[in-house]
C-alpha cells in the first residue's frame, strides 16, 4: 500500500508542449523605402529631397507658358488723385496719363478717369488707341526734318542728330522711345513741368512731319 502511494508521488505529470510560430523578422534590406511615420518639416523627404514624387500640381520651370507678347507697349507718366467737393463730402478719383507704341512708327497718347486705377488705366490704354498717330520715317527709323511746335503752355523742337541716339527728357523721351524714333535730339523751351502736356506738344510736333 505504501509502495503504490510513493510511485504516485514520485511519477511527475507531463503536459503537452504546444509548438510555437516562427515569426518572420524583417532585415534591413526588406525595409521600406518610406516610413509610415509622419515626418517633421525639416525632415529631407518634406524638403523634396527624398524619394517621394514630385507634386505633379506645381509645374516645372522648364514647362512654363510663354506669355502673350501684346501688340502695343504702354508706359504710364502720370497718375494722379482728384478731389471733388459735394454737397456730402468729397469724392476721389483717378487720372492717369499713358503712352502706347509698337516702336514701329505707331504712337498714341490717352487720358483715362475712374475712382479705380485699374479701370482709369483701361480707359487710358482705350483712349491711346483711338488717337495713335504713323510717324514718317525712314528704313533705319530717322525723321527726316526739323519739327517745332507749341501746345498749351508746352513748346517743344525735335531734330534728327545721326549717330547720336535718343537725347530727350521728360515724356518727349517716353514718346519718342515708343514710336521707335532713333537719332533725335529734343528741346523743351517751356518751363512747363506738366507730363501730359510735354507728350502732346511731341505728338503734335510728330503730326508736322513731311517727305
Amino acid at each position: 500500500m505504501n509502495e503504490e502511494i510513493t510511485q504516485e508521488a514520485t511519477t511527475p505529470e507531463v503536459t503537452p508542449v504546444t509548438p510555437v510560430p516562427e515569426v518572420a523578422i524583417a532585415t534591413p534590406t526588406d525595409a521600406p523605402a518610406t516610413s509610415p511615420y509622419p515626418r517633421r518639416n525639416g525632415s529631407r523627404d518634406a524638403q523634396g529631397g527624398g524619394n517621394d514624387k514630385r507634386n505633379p500640381r506645381r509645374p516645372r520651370r522648364g514647362a512654363r507658358d510663354e506669355r502673350v507678347r501684346q501688340e502695343y507697349e504702354q508706359k504710364i507718366i502720370s497718375i494722379r488723385r482728384v478731389t471733388r467737393v459735394m454737397a456730402g463730402g468729397r469724392r476721389f478719383s483717378f487720372s492717369v496719363a499713358m503712352v502706347i507704341g509698337d516702336k514701329k512708327g505707331k504712337v498714341g497718347v490717352g487720358i483715362g478717369k475712374a475712382g479705380d486705377t485699374q479701370l482709369a488705366i483701361e480707359k487710358a490704354m482705350r483712349d491711346a488707341k483711338k488717337n495713335l498717330l504713323t510717324v514718317l520715317m525712314n528704313k533705319s527709323q530717322h525723321i527726316p526734318h526739323d519739327v517745332h511746335t507749341k501746345y498749351a503752355s508746352s513748346e517743344v523742337m525735335i531734330m534728327p542728330a545721326p549717330g547720336r541716339g535718343l537725347v530727350a527728357g521728360s515724356s518727349v523721351r517716353t514718346v519718342l522711345e515708343l514710336a521707335g524714333v532713333k537719332d533725335v535730339t529734343a528741346k523743351i523751351f517751356s518751363r512747363s513741368k506738366n507730363k501730359l502736356n510735354n507728350a502732346k506738344a511731341a505728338i503734335e510736333a510728330l503730326k508736322q512731319l513731311r517727305a
